[in-house]
């Protein structure tokens, strides 16, 4: 009777023991599990971005917002600025985009929904740097030739008006093209997909 008592007691104490350190693995594991979950702050910080864009209407008007902690440039393209696009193309690494994973949509010469409205990630793929808009005309000393683009003052990449890269500069990808949307003719929002 003896050794059937202390068997049921050391069952007893093994499965208390088992049920008791459960529970605590299971009380220690939800707080750490909770910390692993991005903050309020950090969910809006990298949520999509209501850009207003009625007032860019001049060719070469641009306007810099963040998203996700990065610049996005939107620049408004005239006409003229669109058909220089094409004359480009014998002088660029990846004229149709295909090399670096873009959105669908930038698979083409304009790198956009709408052809007048170019949305870019400011950031030179080469090093991080932001590279500056600089306007055809604009004072510089980028040739003759320079049509306007974009142009990385810390290893001198140069990208035309629709952010795609030219041969010979250190940078190999062309400016990175943002998920984004049109939500009515004057507002966009990045970081949505288009529907």
């Amino acid at each position: 009777m003896s050794r059937d008592f202390d068997q049921r007691r050391r069952r007893f104490l093994t499965t208390t023991a088992t049920v008791v350190g459960g529970g605590g693995l299971v009380a220690a594991a939800v707080p750490f599990l909770t910390s692993l979950q991005p903050s309020a702050r950090a969910r809006i910080a990298s949520g999509p971005v209501d850009v207003d864009i009625s007032d860019l209407r001049k060719g070469g008007a641009r306007r810099t917002v963040k998203w996700r902690g990065r610049p996005v440039v939107v620049l408004y393209r005239t006409p003229e600025m669109i058909g220089e696009l094409r004359e480009n193309d014998p002088q660029l690494r990846d004229p149709k985009s295909l090399k670096a994973q873009q959105p669908e949509f930038a698979r083409n010469e304009y790198r956009s929904l709408r052809p007048e409205y170019l949305v870019l990630l400011a950031q030179c793929t080469h090093f991080g740097c932001v590279p500056i808009y600089l306007a055809a005309g604009a004072e510089h000393n980028l040739g003759e030739d320079w049509n306007g683009g974009f142009y990385c003052p810390c290893h001198r990449s140069r990208f035309d008006l629709a952010g795609r890269v030219y041969k010979g500069v250190p940078a190999q990808l062309n400016l990175e093209v943002p998920l984004y949307r049109f939500s009515g003719e004057q507002k966009l929002i990045i970081g949505e997909e288009a529907v």
